[in-house]
């Protein structure tokens, strides 16, 4: 399982590290229009074919692709960040412990997608709004978690015993608590990346994301759709895969690590 682990957690950064690299490098290719190649199917218009601007729908997705894993990235780490110190907040008392739990019931009790696009739209949409409404809506489930950690090590006796020795709140969260809190924030944060990267193609589909003139993959998507019904299958399709494939990969790297670590049911 260990092994398995390792080459999954090496396959996922070596595919994270290309895809970021090279959708910079192709960031300016993927916006080249050539009329002379446009509506080309996969082969003749290369890899993934050509768009009805003549763009190359590989270097398109590609950097789409590199786009939402920086914008992910960025997300997940804060999304993940709000969790960690709400959820050890939850050790400083009952006063704090209800506090934070009453906030994660108010998130959680809006609707996901709602308050997302809410929030995106709330702060101007484009590359700062999706991220903002990303970061501001994925913290809920990893700081319940990171919460009941929390409060069962509060609990034990060693943690008992140190306050009995005059040790403040604080040191004992310091020294204590939050060093056993950080395999939570970790396999919270790889797990959070696929949805965060989701999500952004999500609200850039629907129009709430990031603008037309970038190329993600939200957006190749959105665009395609009126192009469908005349058969350019391949514009929605292999971008679409791609997409998946990336979300999945991230997806089951985070539950090897989960289930390696023994935190995440």
């Amino acid at each position: 399982m260990r092994k398995k682990t390792l080459w999954l957690l090496g396959i996922s950064l070596l595919f994270l590290i290309l895809v970021t690299l090279l959708g910079i490098v192709w960031e300016d290719a993927a916006q080249q229009v050539d009329f002379a190649r446009k509506n080309l199917p996969p082969g003749t218009g290369g890899v993934f074919g050509t768009d009805w601007m003549g763009r190359d729908m590989l270097k398109r997705t590609v950097a789409g692709l590199s786009l939402s894993i920086r914008l992910g990235l960025v997300t997940a780490f804060l999304s993940a960040l709000a969790a960690l110190a709400l959820g050890t907040a939850s050790a400083m008392g009952k006063w704090a412990d209800r506090a934070v739990s009453g906030l994660i019931d108010l998130i959680m009790g809006i609707p996901h997608m709602l308050l997302l696009i809410l929030i995106s739209y709330a702060c101007g949409k484009g590359f700062t709004g999706a991220a903002a409404g990303i970061a501001l809506t994925h913290w809920p489930s990893l700081a319940r978690v990171i919460r009941a950690e929390a409060l069962q090590i509060r609990e034990s006796q060693y943690v008992k015993i140190s306050a009995r020795l005059g040790m403040s709140r604080l040191q004992i969260i310091r020294k204590h608590i939050a060093p056993q809190l950080l395999s939570q924030f970790m396999t919270g944060l790889i797990l959070t990346f696929p949805h965060a990267v989701l999500h952004e193609a999500s609200i850039t589909f629907l129009g709430f994301g990031l603008p037309p003139e970038e190329p993600s993959v939200g957006m190749i998507l959105s665009e395609s759709m009126r192009y469908l019904i005349t058969g350019k299958w391949w514009l929605a399709l292999l971008p679409g895969l791609a997409l998946t494939g990336t979300v999945l990969l991230f997806e089951s790297m985070g539950r090897q690590w989960g289930r390696k670590r023994r935190i995440w049911r």
